[in-house]
């Protein structure tokens, strides 16, 4: 199969190259990019939008030899985004210090991912790699009063190129080390006046990074597969209707890290020592023989958008769409050869949508109003295998859970100008959601003080108003001021890893109050640009998925819970800058900063006991470390390209990115120490990429060569703790230092 995809794209390639002749990319000399976004669900020009947006074209991102939506990382002030811990298809994405790390499907993701309008529920499935893209756009704080689905910590939008009557071809093929083999083709054309195609397909296969010292075997790899059809009809200057259609499959292996901490037998002797100076990662992990080395995962969707212009001013647009996810992997938590604790999760997840929006701009005003309606089912089995506790013991835990969400809203968003400088922007938006969650947990041990079967059922519903308002000010053609107030708003759910009856109530919503003001400037006749943001966000009730062990005088086997509480308030402030400059000709700056400061206002926690004689435990949280709060991330590039006359074109460019240290779970340490654990922090690091392009004279042609961490630095993206479970405490990794050639043609 695989070799199946490389001789297909590689003949669209061929075709490609020789159909490609005459394409030509037009932009105004010296000056920054200007880009068009849909932030506020009409097309504005960047600079006078009063969100906190950065926006990166196709173009750009092709420049940087970003191949995959975590290439983004670093770009952005204050996001972070990152392969999901011990998951080929996850995505790790925080958004000034909120999001989620935890793929557990009855978990919201607090930022919200949408692909052309439409909301993705699951992070799994969210590790997209960029196929004949427009643009992606980065939104920063709540969402809510403009989108269907609203989010609380802020948006990745991924917005595709769309099929017209301009007919375009593009294929690239890449080489690299770790045997990485990629091809990508996108072809779009018209088929009547009125009818355009459209078609994208890419496959990467890569060896893995990490290898099992004893076998050989070869983890962290990837081999995946993509596909999109599109359709573009346009019968009359009023209607429009776009569809599409897209198929993802993920085979790759297991992705595994290093533990770090020394793991235990549930009676104390140690298992597998790891010393108090924890050694660098060399990517050499062996994992539990036998434990199966693929990913299944497939995930295809369709989505309908209607367009009607009922007036000059008035439309009226629907967005419908199903998507459908089913995936089955394997997780060695412990990351070494004893079978402390190794898991099976299979998910089965489906989605339908319906969004009606009706727009209206006309003299002064601009508004937006529409209505949502989602709903999710999320059927999970889990199995989790432990025999290394002690000897003769086996365990096996099984969990059969079953998700069902209805969610609808209404919003509304208005803007009136009250001169030709000064806005004034409202909205509101009121949610409502209902959820459905059954779930049966069983375990089967030699130890039988640990069998026997825990079922619950549990319903919940609720709702919120949101409201937003905002005040801009376009002091000169070049020069933006605005401010904003808003709230944000994210349902209660059920405790996913409820174990032990008491675990099994609900937790509550999370709501967060967001201030933020900024200036948006183009100095030197648009041949530089510097926006600058401070924020505060006060968050309620902030949802926090936590592990831990209970015993009592009847029950002296710890019973495991890895639940979801809500601390009582967390506080974050920070301000981010981002500048571009072209100087002089041929030559493009980028600097991005930003700083944050998270921290718990209020934060306890009471435990249940197993044993209700023995009453509850306070614990007091507050002085924990929020998780994926690095206090500065930067990134610096620089871009200069020759002119060579008829030969074409030579640009290299050059970018270093920083992070300083941050947390990698939110239990980092122990609770009645308060030592942290030095395993779960990632000391501040830097990453150095480049690359060198030539392009043809028409820029229908490159070949280019990519580096990505240059200097070879070893750090760590995301941890797993369970220390209640054997003391597991385990790392994942970002990737080596990685080189590859790209050849690309375009129409």
């Amino acid at each position: 199969m695989q070799s199946n995809w490389k001789l297909a794209l590689a003949a669209g390639a061929a075709w490609s190259v020789l159909a490609g002749q005459g394409y030509a990319q037009t932009a105004t000399p010296g000056t920054v990019e200007e880009l068009v976004v849909t932030a506020r669900r009409v097309e504005e020009n960047l600079q006078s939008t009063p969100v906190a947006i950065s926006a990166f074209s196709a173009e750009t991102l092709q420049r940087q030899g970003a191949t995959a939506i975590t290439d983004l990382q670093g770009a952005v002030p204050n996001l972070n985004l990152v392969q999901g811990r011990a998951s080929s298809n996850s995505t790790n994405i925080y958004i000034r210090g909120i999001g989620q790390p935890d793929a557990l499907q009855t978990f919201d993701p607090a930022v919200g991912v949408y692909v052309d309008d439409v909301y993705y529920s699951r992070i799994r499935g969210t590790q997209f790699d960029l196929l004949d893209l427009a643009r992606v756009e980065v939104l920063r704080g709540p969402q809510g009063t403009l989108y269907g689905k609203n989010t609380i910590g802020g948006a990745l939008k991924l917005v595709s190129r769309q099929p017209d009557q301009t007919v375009r071809s593009q294929s690239s093929v890449s080489v690299g080390n770790y045997d990485l083999f990629e091809a990508k083709l996108a072809l779009s054309g018209p088929v009547s006046d009125t009818l355009a195609l459209g078609f994208a397909a890419m496959g990467s296969a890569r060896g893995g990074y990490v290898t099992d010292p004893v076998n050989g075997q070869e983890y962290n790899d990837k081999h995946t597969f993509a596909s999109r059809v599109a359709l573009a009809w346009t019968p009359n200057d009023r209607f429009r209707v776009n569809a599409s259609a897209d198929y993802t499959k993920d085979k790759s292996g297991l992705t595994v890290g290093q533990a770090q901490n020394s793991l235990t037998s549930a009676f104390g002797p140690v298992l597998y020592p790891v010393p108090l100076a924890i050694p660098e990662y060399n990517f050499r992990t062996t994992t539990t023989p036998g434990l199966p080395n693929e990913t299944r995962f497939e995930h295809w969707g369709a989505a309908v958008t209607v367009g009607y212009d009922l007036t000059d001013s008035l439309s009226l647009k629907s967005i419908t769409a199903y998507r459908n996810l089913d995936s089955d992997d394997y997780i060695d938590f412990d990351a070494t050869a004893l079978q402390l604790t190794d898991a099976r999760v299979s998910v089965d997840q489906d989605q339908a949508s319906e969004e009606l929006q009706l727009a209206y701009n006309e003299g002064p005003w601009q508004v937006v109003g529409g209505v949502y309606y989602l709903r999710e089912n999320v059927k999970s089995h889990q199995e989790a295998y432990a025999s290394a506790f002690t000897a003769p013991f086996s365990f096996l835990r099984t969990v059969d859970d079953d998700l069902k969400t209805t969610s609808w809203a209404a919003y509304a968003n208005a803007s009136y100008a009250l001169t030709e400088q000064l806005r004034l922007s409202a909205g509101v938006r009121y949610t409502n959601e209902e959820k459905k969650y059954a779930r049966t947990t069983s375990t089967f041990s030699t130890l039988g003080a640990l069998n026997g079967t825990f079922a619950f059922k549990a319903q919940e519903t609720w709702d919120d108003v949101s409201p937003m308002v905002s005040l801009d000010y376009q002091a000169t053609d070049d020069v933006f001021f605005y401010g904003r107030v808003s709230k944000g708003f994210k349902s209660g759910g059920f405790n996913g890893r409820a174990n032990t009856p008491g675990e099994e109530q609900p937790y509550a919503p999370e709501t967060a109050i967001s201030y933020e003001a900024g200036v948006k400037t183009e100095l030197f006749d648009k041949r530089a640009r510097a926006n600058f943001t401070v924020f505060y966000n006060d968050y309620q009730d902030f949802q926090a998925r936590v592990g831990h062990s209970v015993t009592s005088p009847t029950q002296p086997i710890p019973a495991i819970d890895f639940t979801v509480l809500n601390a009582g308030q967390l506080k974050i402030y920070g301000a981010e800058l981002e500048l571009a400059a072209n100087p002089i000709a041929g030559l493009s700056l980028n600097a991005e900063v930003g700083y944050l400061h998270a921290e718990y206002g209020e934060f306890s926690e009471q435990r249940a006991a197993v044993a209700p004689a023995t009453g509850f435990t306070t614990l007091d949280r507050s002085w924990q470390t929020p998780a994926f709060s690095p206090e500065w991330t930067a990134r610096l590039a620089g871009r200069y390209e020759w002119d060579l006359g008829d030969t074409g074109f030579v640009s290299v460019g050059a970018q270093a990115r920083y992070r300083s240290e941050m947390a990698l779970a939110i239990d980092n340490a122990n609770l009645t120490t308060r030592v942290r654990f030095p395993g779960i922090f990632q000391p501040s690091y830097w990453l150095y990429d480049a690359q060198i392009v030539w392009e043809n004279s028409e820029r229908n042609l490159s070949a280019g060569i990519y580096g990505k961490n240059l200097a070879d630095e070893v750090y760590k993206t995301d941890a797993q703790e369970f220390s209640s479970v054997g003391g597991i405490r385990t790392a994942y990794f970002g990737a080596p230092r990685t080189v590859m050639a790209t050849v690309t043609l375009k129409y």
